[in-house]
């Protein structure tokens, strides 16, 4: 592939991504959670992956934060979710490459989003702890503590006050990201399943 297609290909993928980012195009998974909401900018993501390689696939997700930082920026929700989404969905890619960059198997690939979606989950529960939580309770008064109650305070780092709520993290943030990943995989596989059978796009050893 020549490099000219090569961008062109890279700006197209990052630009329907950002596309997805669109509100309508959100959606929530678990009753009455309405501010964590499913979104599907990683399925071009993946498939700049499996076309291009995973480089490319990291260029992708970094243009479509970016837009997402310039476009959809919604204060200390995106300031702070953004980098978290990045982390957990560029681990995700990552290991699904992993696993099926030599052949690209159903066994191959349900063993790569299996633990890449576990690897994720984990990541995004201690990012939750460490990170997202401490900043939402300070930039934006947000305190989940107040909510679901029963959390440890675990320790202060200067004004940020880091706690452990396990209610939270294991009736939230767990099925979410899980329920997440498992629409993700099930999404991207129906595309390259598709892509296959009518050979609309090469994907690498599919």
């Amino acid at each position: 592939m020549s490099k000219t297609r090569r961008m062109v290909l890279i700006a197209m993928l990052a630009a329907l991504s950002t596309i997805l980012l669109l509100p309508i195009l959100q959606f929530p998974l678990l009753p009455g959670i309405d501010f964590m909401k499913v979104e599907l900018s990683i399925i071009p993501v993946l498939i700049g992956v499996f076309t291009l390689g995973l480089g490319d696939g990291f260029i992708i997700l970094f243009i479509r934060s970016i837009l997402w930082y310039l476009l959809f920026n919604q204060g200390p929700s995106t300031w702070i979710g953004v980098p978290m989404n990045f982390i957990a969905l560029g681990i995700f890619m990552a290991i699904v490459w992993f696993f099926t960059k030599k052949k690209f198997s159903i066994k191959n690939y349900t063993v790569g989003v299996v633990l890449a979606a576990i690897a994720s989950v984990l990541v995004m529960m201690v990012l939750n702890v460490f990170y997202a939580l401490p900043l939402y309770r300070l930039a934006a008064g947000f305190d989940v503590d107040k909510i679901f109650g029963g959390a440890t305070h675990l320790f202060n780092m200067g004004s940020l006050s880091v706690t452990l709520n396990p209610t939270y993290l294991l009736t939230v943030v767990l099925p979410f990201n899980a329920l997440q990943y498992i629409i993700f995989a099930l999404v991207f596989g129906l595309i390259v399943a598709v892509f296959k059978k009518n050979k609309v796009v090469k994907f690498y050893n599919a």
